[in-house]
């Protein structure tokens, strides 16, 4: 089975190639950017809290997929996995507490004084 449609996707892709129109322009051989005609260089810098905020939402999603586990073994686990789960869920409130604390999410315009979310 996974032969015939390893063959149906290539003999597929294929004939569309032979098949298919081709009137190629400009446009159409344009990178695409969410609609947006391309502005500037694709290798600018990128800010620093883009990468940080990027971290913090992944590590903050991943729970969710320890999370479901837990929740569908919940009756086999018993008392010592709530407990388990309770202390993985305060250390998880305990670093989203000091990104927040660290400015981390705060996407507003640094003012004279504030300090760097990755400094100290």
């Amino acid at each position: 089975m996974i032969v015939l449609g390893a063959g149906f996707a290539l003999a597929s892709i294929l004939l569309s190639g032979f098949l298919g129109p081709r009137r190629p322009t400009p446009e159409k051989e344009a990178p695409y950017e969410c609609g947006m005609p391309p502005v500037g260089d694709a290798r600018e810098r990128q800010s620093v809290k883009f990468y940080l905020v990027a971290m913090i939402f992944l590590l903050f999603d991943i729970e969710v997929a320890f999370l479901y586990p837990w929740a569908m073994a919940l009756r086999e686990l018993g008392w010592p996995g709530f407990v388990q789960v309770v202390l993985f869920m305060a250390l998880l409130l305990a670093g989203y507490v000091y990104v927040w604390r660290k400015g981390a999410l705060d996407w507003g315009n640094e003012t004279g004084d504030r300090r760097s979310p990755i400094g100290d």
